[in-house]
């Protein structure tokens, strides 16, 4: 099985209007989300072999705060310009084009293609995180889709069962 985590970027500042989007650092709600959506992962035991990331700063800043909450041996991590602000359709081919030895792939990246992506591959799982998924993907969302191919080549619409939707309010609701 393959298992293809996609990881929007927490939340991010806007504290500098007049800068540019792809400079854009997190908020200081985004770097307390960041790391709890980290150590939720290592709790669920999804330690990636792979990740992707765009490169941009609440991209970067993201995963900066998450890989060190996942403990155990560091993933490869790639950088790629692709991914900034990519289209659904770009971001499954880029998944297509993976290395099979790679059977955990982390990809970090932006709304909307994410979400577009998500709900595209998204073919069976739990109906209420379903339908959370399809409500809304927001940020530090972590959405685990599992895939029944021996190759990345073969991942596409509906082919992909939903694993776990993690958002920050659902983690917290879980602690309450």
């Amino acid at each position: 099985m393959l298992t293809l985590s996609l990881l929007r970027h927490a939340k991010s500042s806007w504290d500098d209007p007049t800068g540019r989007d792809f400079d854009r650092g997190l908020a200081a709600r985004g770097t307390e989300a960041a790391p709890r959506m980290g150590r939720t992962m290592r709790g669920l035991g999804l330690m990636p072999d792979l990740v992707l990331c765009s490169p941009a700063a609440r991209t970067r800043a993201t995963l900066g705060l998450v890989l060190p909450e996942l403990g155990g041996p560091a993933p490869e991590v790639r950088y790629d310009d692709r991914l900034y602000l990519a289209s659904s359709a770009d971001i499954l081919s880029l998944v297509r084009g993976l290395p099979a030895k790679a059977g955990h792939v982390l990809l970090v990246g932006h709304n909307p293609g994410l979400h577009a992506l998500a709900t595209e591959l998204t073919g069976k799982g739990d109906a209420e995180a379903s339908q959370a998924l399809l409500d809304k993907f927001p940020t530090a969302a972590l959405c685990v889709l599992g895939f029944e191919a021996a190759r990345w080549a073969g991942v596409g619409p509906r082919k992909g069962t939903l694993l776990h939707f993690l958002t920050p309010r659902r983690l917290a609701a879980a602690k309450s």
